[in-house]
């Protein structure tokens, strides 16, 4: 082939992860030749990037443009989760900013490596077969893995870097064996190609358990039951602001991932993989509702509610149905929302320099900042599902998603675990209201204090403008089916 022969493809549909990738480079010639006196301006710098990215993803039509010979795909839904991702990321690193400074572990690394997770974490929501999607996933696992352990004094953040590695190494191999049997059986890695290739409806045994496989490696980065062994652990010795984006970003990046190998690639096998994902959405249910009762650490206890909420998302992959993708799309805008607001006031509880992570340092919140507290006391009842908040929307829309595609059971199971769940997120409100009241916190950073403000108005202001929210949900659940 010569030289005319040669077509190069349209990088115009990845834009958004080549502007990241090239200011990423030139971000880390300035740091290493600055060293630690350019940490302030790196984060500036990521930050810019970040909202850059964010403009070019919102102004990319919602048609389905394809590109590298079909296994890159911008569609409405890409273009939604790829909005939570970067906002997920640019929240984690406004949120850094004071602890790391307080901490004296200023170092210009680390938004660096929050924007190759982000890389990775935008080709999987724009993955379009199995090579591009584990490509992502592991670009995004590898700069997870440092962060975990970016307190490399601290020997809970080395063993929560240690144990993340570990078990997400073990959960890659298992998505690579079952993307290899979903291969071998199919003869294509492309989602398409494997849509055509079981559009009869009959999947023998090797493609049955490549989909078992791939719903193992899936369930790992969710942080869903049962393989959800790591996510306490690694929350816990994390850096807080570290566990804050591990709950927020990666999250909507692996939910992306899942809905669409699921939806993309097995469309006319779902009786298959539903009752894969009924499981795990019931486990992670459960044991998020009941495994936090006796939680003490805060941070432990957000672990076990992300595992919940992974679950109630997962209700509405299981109904297979465009409202249940839809459903899918707005839960995971509102838990970005919550989650973000929870973690702000979390990073928040200072007192004397020292940092508090216990359910205890909430003590009479309420009477020494009662601001603070009313905005942790709405993500703590949103979470619950309490209306008029947002978080009951969120399960209202999954929930009857489930319920329309005759899986009553799974909704019912939902309701009664979150009955459960909400009597640590109600304890919580208790401690901050009616216990007697600590000496006061430090001041909240400006930072935290944008985070919180913002997570505040979509956790409480829901009701009154659901339709911007539920439009751009159901044109990224409309773009998939």
């Amino acid at each position: 082939m010569n030289a005319a022969q040669i077509v190069m493809p349209s990088l115009g549909p990845a834009l958004p992860e080549l502007i990241l990738a090239v200011g990423v480079l030139v971000l880390i010639l300035y740091g290493s030749f600055r060293g630690e006196r350019s940490a302030e301006a790196v984060n500036v710098g990521a930050l810019v990037l970040l909202v850059l990215a964010l403009f070019v993803v919102m102004s990319q039509s919602g048609a389905k443009i394809t590109t590298l010979n079909g296994s890159f795909i911008v569609d409405g839904f890409s273009k939604v989760m790829k909005v939570l991702i970067l906002l997920g990321s640019a929240a984690a690193i406004l949120l850094s900013r004071d602890y790391f400074q307080r901490e004296r572990i200023d170092r210009f690394e680390f938004p660096l490596l929050i924007l190759l997770c982000t890389i990775g974490m935008l080709v999987m929501a724009s993955a379009n077969d199995l090579i591009a999607m584990y490509l992502g996933l592991e670009l995004q696992s590898l700069a997870a893995y440092v962060i975990a352990a970016f307190h490399r004094d601290n020997l809970r953040s080395t063993e929560a870097g240690l144990k993340y590695f570990v078990l997400g190494a073990l959960s890659s191999g298992m998505l690579l064996y079952g993307s290899s049997l979903v291969y071998g059986f199919t003869g294509t890695v492309s989602f398409p190609g494997i849509v055509a290739a079981l559009s009869d409806g009959n999947a023998g045994f090797g493609i049955v358990l490549g989909i078992v496989f791939v719903a193992a490696g899936v369930a790992f980065k969710m942080s869903a039951v049962p393989f959800h062994m790591w996510t306490p652990d690694v929350y816990e010795g994390s850096p807080t602001p570290v566990t804050a984006f591990f709950a927020s970003a990666p999250k909507m990046a692996a939910v992306a991932m899942t809905v669409r190998i699921f939806i993309g690639a097995f469309p006319d096998v779902t009786a298959i993989w539903q009752q894969i994902i009924v499981f795990i959405a019931i486990a992670s249910m459960a044991l998020g509702s009941f495994a936090a009762i006796g939680q003490r650490s805060i941070k432990r206890l957000m672990a076990y509610s992300s595992i919940g909420n992974i679950g109630y998302a997962l209700v509405g992959l299981a109904a297979g149905s465009q409202a249940g993708i839809s459903g899918v799309v707005i839960y995971m805008i509102i838990y970005l929302a919550m989650t973000l607001g929870a973690f702000a006031v979390i990073l928040s509880l200072r007192r004397g320099g020292q940092m508090f992570e216990t359910l205890d340092d909430l003590s009479g919140l309420s009477r020494t900042h009662p601001v603070l507290a009313f905005c942790l006391a709405a993500m703590m009842f949103s979470l619950a599902g309490i209306p008029p908040l947002a978080g009951f929307f969120g399960k209202y829309f999954v929930f009857r998603a489930a319920i329309e595609a005759n899986l009553v059971a799974l909704a019912i199971i939902g309701v009664v675990t979150s009955v459960v769940g909400a009597f640590y997120y109600l304890r919580l409100v208790k401690v901050m209201y009616f216990d007697e009241p600590l000496a006061p916190y430090d001041p909240m950073p400006p930072g935290l204090r944008i985070v919180l403000g913002l997570s505040t108005v979509v956790v409480v202001l829901f009701v009154l403008l659901p339709a911007p929210l539920r439009g751009a949900a159901d044109a990224a659940a409309k773009s998939l089916f």
